[in-house]
């Protein structure tokens, strides 16, 4: 298998562990979750990466999505190289070979912690981008990029497979497949270099001019 997934901190798979085996599961807003009877897994941990505008301003959602929402009309300006930070780690949760959910956990002050379950586009999504980077035949590192502000999520293809997947930025030659739904003029499930696709985001993510300036 070309994709080399990395394994998630211990503290993070123990968090989710712990809660598919709590009573709690059954009461979860995920149907396919409430409903199975018998054991469920936690595989293909995937680092979330979050894409940061260049503003200044407090971030007004979550650092990373779950749940796709409607996109907002594209920006327009400059901006300089976005920086990433590592958020969260994803799981999908299986009952045997079928994959049913997924799970997300949160980086806290007090360490890895279980946050939600979710079902949703995004998870079929993610399995097929998966699926078209283990076609591929190149040793990728798969993780995933968010970008909150503008509602978009991708699988980045990381194209050093040994690199501590907490770390570093997207090199120019890695490779991100945004995931469905995508924002207006961006496909879903089309590779993009690195090199030709943050550049148009950073368009996107540029603030607006502030009122009175001048071009």
């Amino acid at each position: 298998m070309p994709l080399h997934v990395s394994p998630a901190p211990a503290p993070a798979l123990h968090s989710v562990l712990v809660a598919l085996g709590s009573p709690a599961l059954r009461e979860a807003g995920t149907p396919a979750l409430r409903s199975v009877p018998g054991p469920l897994s936690a595989e293909l941990p995937l680092p979330v990466h979050v894409l940061a505008a260049p503003s200044s301003e407090p971030p007004s959602r979550p650092e990373f999505e779950s749940e796709p929402r409607p996109a907002p009309s594209p920006g327009a300006g400059t901006a300089g190289a976005p920086a990433t930070r590592l958020a969260g780690w994803r799981f999908l949760i299986r009952e045997g070979a079928a994959t049913l959910a997924a799970a997300d956990t949160l980086r806290t002050a007090g360490g890895w912690t279980f946050s939600h379950f979710f079902e949703g586009p995004y998870l079929t999504s993610t399995e097929r981008a998966l699926r078209q980077a283990d076609a591929s035949g190149s040793p990728w590192q798969p993780r995933l990029l968010s970008v909150p502000d503008l509602y978009m999520l991708t699988l980045w293809l990381h194209g050093d497979p040994e690199a501590d997947p907490a770390e570093g930025a997207p090199a120019p030659a890695d490779v991100l497949i945004p995931l469905a739904p995508a924002p207006p003029g961006i496909a879903a499930h089309r590779p993009y270099r690195v090199a030709d696709l943050l550049p148009r985001l950073a368009v996107r993510l540029a603030p607006p001019p502030l009122l009175g300036s001048t071009a």
